[in-house]
């Protein structure tokens, strides 16, 4: 395989196997509304295969962060519908990532009076709300019937994504937010059936996976996972449990025949990254770090020696909209610019100038 070839993943047509990686980025508006500059911005980057947008929560208590958007009211609705319909003018493909972030959150951030998680215990450190910096809360343990009705947020969401035009959507179980909470011994520490043994842990993700493919299609859903990540209080240094509980996710989530498998990961040709592609039975897109920057060489040999199906890149994306082009010309890249990551305007967000602006100034 060549990270230029075309790739058929469910229902989703890559153009090529370069795929953006989720990626915060705040620009939404006070409501969670997907702004103009965010139009812009995915607009931007349909060069890539498979965009997979920022992480959208599926419920008011999913809000992480402040600019964060959401996939739930009309106006949100509407707002993803313009940019899904920006990236199809532009010949892209995009999948929408459903966030949850469980106990990374504040009420001074969702308006919500509680964060929740699989067990009442907070995330370590602060966050920053509008009415300054803060503790993350203890989190309120989600009842065994209270499960049920996130696992439909996750739904409906879907729903909502596809309605809005959206190609597909992605279930986000890594990085320490929701599901990713529930799949730790450190986080979820519950006697109940979605605690203690790796099966127990693994069911929350297979739940709301199972339902979000039920209702969107499975050749139309995804899952994101972050296996030993180590973030967020989110913690799985065990190896043996570590194996157990995503073998246990992937046995749960191979029956139902999913568009792709995402996996963050440092050691993605490792055994533990692969037995989940093998078992999961989906195509695997591998993402080898977090704040690490793939190379063009590294994605390429991941694809053409087999060890992935498509590569997710964040920063490359990030600061060259036109990273695909750039590849394959062996063109210089913009340098990121991390400090305007996160932020409300398009300074750092669109402003990233693309090959041809660059060939025209030289």
């Amino acid at each position: 395989m060549s990270l230029n070839e075309s790739a058929v993943f469910g229902a989703l047509h890559l153009s090529n196997r370069v795929v953006m990686a989720p990626l915060t980025r705040t620009r939404a508006d006070a409501d969670g509304v997907p702004t103009d500059v965010m139009v812009d911005y995915y607009r931007q980057r349909a060069g890539v295969g498979l965009i997979i947008t920022e992480g959208t929560w599926p419920a008011p208590e999913g809000k992480s962060y402040p600019g964060q958007p959401g996939i739930v009211t009309p106006a949100q609705i509407e707002g993803w519908r313009r940019i899904a319909d920006a990236v199809h003018e532009a010949g892209g493909s995009i999948v929408m990532q459903l966030m949850h972030g469980g106990r990374v959150g504040h009420p001074a951030i969702s308006g919500e009076p509680r964060v929740v998680g699989p067990s009442a215990l907070a995330a370590p450190g602060q966050t920053r709300t509008p009415e300054g910096k803060f503790d993350l809360p203890v989190a309120h343990a989600l009842t065994a019937g209270e499960i049920p009705v996130v696992v439909e947020q996750f739904a409906q969401a879907a729903r909502n994504a596809i309605a809005a035009g959206l190609d597909g959507v992605e279930v986000h179980g890594a990085n320490g937010y929701l599901v990713h909470e529930f799949l730790s011994p450190v986080s979820n520490i519950r006697d109940d059936q979605y605690g203690g043994s790796p099966e127990n842990r693994a069911r929350f993700a297979i739940e709301v996976v199972t339902a979000v493919a039920a209702a969107v299609g499975a050749d139309r859903t995804g899952i994101r996972l972050s296996p030993q990540h180590n973030i967020q209080g989110v913690l799985e240094e065990d190896d043996a449990d570590v194996r157990s509980t995503y073998a246990a996710v992937a046995e749960g989530l191979a029956p139902l025949g999913l568009a792709f498998v995402d996996v963050l990961q440092a050691a993605p040709t490792g055994e533990l990254v692969q037995r989940i592609r093998r078992t999961a039975g989906a195509p695997l897109i591998v993402n080898t770090g977090f704040a690490v920057e793939t190379t063009r060489a590294e994605a390429e040999s991941l694809v053409a020696e087999g060890w992935a199906d498509a590569v997710a890149v964040g920063r490359p994306v990030i600061a060259n909209p036109d990273l695909v082009a750039r590849w394959q010309q062996d063109a210089e890249l913009n340098t990121p610019r991390p400090e305007l990551f996160y932020g409300s305007t398009a300074e750092g967000y669109t402003d990233y100038p693309a090959l041809e602006t660059v060939g025209a100034e030289a």
